[in-house]
C-alpha cells in the first residue's frame, strides 16, 4: 500500500528530527568527556605545582638569606596561582561540564517525544492498512463472517468503522506531530543558547584565571629578580672562611703592613743620613778650599809687604 504524500512528508520530518537528536547526543557527549579531561589535566597540573612549591620552599631553607627570601616569596606567589587554578577547576565543573551532562537527560526526553509521535503515526498507518484490506474484501469473505446480514450493509459498516478509526488515528498523528515540531523547535533554540552560554563561560573562566595568574607571576618575577647577588656572595665567602681563619688572616695582613712600614722608614732614615753625610763632606771640602784661598791670599800679601820693605 502506498502512503499518502502527507504521511511521507511526516516520515521524512521524523527522520530529520531523529538525526538531529542523535547528532546532539553524540557530539555533546564527546565534548563533555573532553572538557572533563581538560579539567582533570588542570587539576593534575595544580597538584604538580603544589609539589613544586613545597620543593622550592625546602630548598630555600638551605640557601643564603637574600636568595632564601626571594625563593620563599616566589613559592608563595606560585602557591597563590594554584589557588586560582583550583577556583578555575571548580568553576569549569559547575559552568561547563554539568550543563553538558544535563543534555543527556534532555536528549532522552526528546527521544521519548519522538517515540510517542512515531507510535501515533504507526497507528495511523495500521488503520489505513486495515481500511484498505476491508475495501478489498470480496463478498464470499463477508458471507462467511455473517451469513444472515445483508452483504452490502455489512460492507458499509466495516468501511465506516475502519474509516472512523483511521480518522481518529490520523488526527492523533497530526496532533503529536505538531507537538513534536514545537518541542523540537524549542529544543533547537535552547541548544543554540546553551552552546553560546557554555562556551562563553569557558572563555570567561579561563580569561579570569590567566589574568590573575599573569598579575601574580609578574610579582613572582620581580621577587626573584630582586635578590642581591653580591650580598649573598659575601655571605657565601664568609662561610668558606670561618671567623678564626679570618682573624689569623687579618693578623698576618697587619703584621705584613707593619713590617713594610718599618722597612720603608728604615730606608728613608738611611737615605737621609747618607744625604746628611754627603752634605757634611761637601761642606768640609768647601771650608777647606776657602781656608786654602785665605792662606794663599795672606801669603801674597806678605810677599808684597816684603818687596815694599826692600825697596825702602
Amino acid at each position: 500500500m502506498s502512503r499518502t504524500p502527507d504521511a511521507r512528508a511526516r516520515d521524512s520530518q521524523t527522520r530529520q528530527i531523529q538525526e538531529n537528536i542523535t547528532n546532539v547526543e553524540k557530539h555533546f557527549g564527546e565534548m563533555c568527556q573532553l572538557f572533563a579531561a581538560y579539567v582533570r589535566k588542570t587539576a593534575r597540573l595544580r597538584d604538580k605545582a603544589d609539589l613544586l612549591v613545597r620543593e622550592i620552599s625546602l630548598y630555600a631553607d638551605t640557601e643564603t638569606p637574600n636568595l632564601k627570601r626571594g625563593m620563599k616569596q616566589f613559592a608563595d606567589q606560585l602557591a597563590k596561582v594554584q589557588d586560582y587554578r583550583q577556583a578555575e577547576v571548580e568553576r569549569l565543573e559547575a559552568k561547563v561540564i554539568e550543563p553538558l551532562k544535563n543534555y543527556g537527560t534532555v536528549v532522552k526526553r526528546k527521544r521519548e517525544d519522538l517515540k510517542t509521535t512515531q507510535s501515533a503515526r504507526d497507528r495511523e498507518a495500521k488503520q489505513m492498512a486495515q481500511l484498505e484490506r476491508t475495501r478489498q474484501r470480496n463478498p464470499s469473505d463477508r458471507q462467511i463472517i455473517v451469513s444472515f446480514h445483508n452483504v452490502s450493509m455489512l460492507f458499509v459498516m466495516f468501511s465506516h468503522q475502519a474509516e472512523s478509526e483511521l480518522q481518529r488515528a490520523t488526527m492523533d498523528a497530526t496532533r503529536t506531530t505538531r507537538q513534536l515540531e514545537e518541542t523540537i523547535d524549542e529544543f533547537e533554540k535552547q541548544k543554540i543558547r546553551d552552546i553560546k552560554k557554555i562556551f562563553g563561560e569557558f572563555v570567561t573562566v579561563e580569561m579570569s584565571f590567566h589574568a590573575k595568574a599573569l598579575e601574580v607571576f609578574t610579582t613572582a618575577y620581580q621577587n626573584i629578580q630582586s635578590v642581591d647577588e653580591e650580598e649573598d656572595l659575601e655571605v657565601f665567602r664568609s662561610l668558606l672562611h670561618p671567623p678564626d681563619y679570618q682573624s689569623r688572616l687579618e693578623i698576618v695582613r697587619a703584621n705584613s703592613k707593619t713590617s713594610l712600614d718599618r722597612t720603608g722608614s728604615s730606608l728613608s732614615t738611611s737615605g737621609t743620613l747618607q744625604q746628611q753625610r754627603t752634605f757634611s763632606r761637601q761642606r768640609r771640602r768647601e771650608e777647606e778650599e776657602e781656608d786654602e784661598e785665605e792662606d794663599e791670599s795672606e801669603e801674597e800679601d806678605n810677599e808684597d809687604e816684603e818687596v815694599t820693605d826692600d825697596e825702602n
